[in-house]
């Protein structure tokens, strides 16, 4: 990665701050990964990051100095998500008709997706602290840790998080618990 050096009054050098360019260009498939992880399509994903990055530019000589850039960036990712996903719940989508349920065929006759349709409908229904700690840890396989590093909170309370998301699906869904 290139720095850019920065100068003082006296012309000497003070700081070398790596080039933002560069630092998106390394950086940037690992972003889109995680943005894909959250919002469920690549094009969604590319918005958030776009977004993120857009507010991370003008900022930049500050961030570069932080202790952990690629963390900090990465927190922007998921606040990023956050907003676009209360916008997202705002935003009203009209349609000529209205869609029931007896208007989801499942494309193969095996009513895989109106399962699919149910758990997605479930999912968009959780708050956001739970889904983004659902789809981290099942979707994207991170360990509790990671997930606590990633979103800020405590491990416990991502756990918590996890444990209330899969039990708030389970009763959404009609599953029996375990307890049952």
């Amino acid at each position: 990665m290139e720095a850019v050096l920065q100068r003082d009054e006296g012309s000497r050098v003070v700081d070398a701050i790596p080039d933002f360019d560069a630092w998106v260009a390394a950086r940037g498939p690992g972003l889109l990964r995680l943005a894909h992880a959250l919002t469920g399509n690549r094009a969604d994903a590319e918005d958030v990051v776009q977004e993120a990055l857009a507010r991370a530019l003008p900022r930049w000589d500050r961030i570069s100095t932080v202790e952990d850039p690629d963390a900090y960036v990465r927190r922007m990712v998921v606040s990023e998500h956050t907003s676009w996903w209360r916008r997202f719940r705002r935003r009203e989508s009209p349609v000529a008709e209205p869609r029931g349920p007896q208007d989801v065929a499942p494309a193969d006759g095996t009513g895989e997706t109106d399962d699919r349709e149910r758990i997605w409908r479930a999912c968009r229904a959780l708050p956001e602290g739970q889904r983004t700690a659902v789809v981290l840890r099942y979707y994207e396989q991170l360990e509790y840790a990671e997930i606590a590093a990633l979103t800020g909170v405590r491990e416990g309370s991502v756990r918590s998080r996890v444990s209330r998301g899969i039990a708030a699906l389970r009763t959404e869904l009609g599953e029996e618990t375990e307890d049952e």
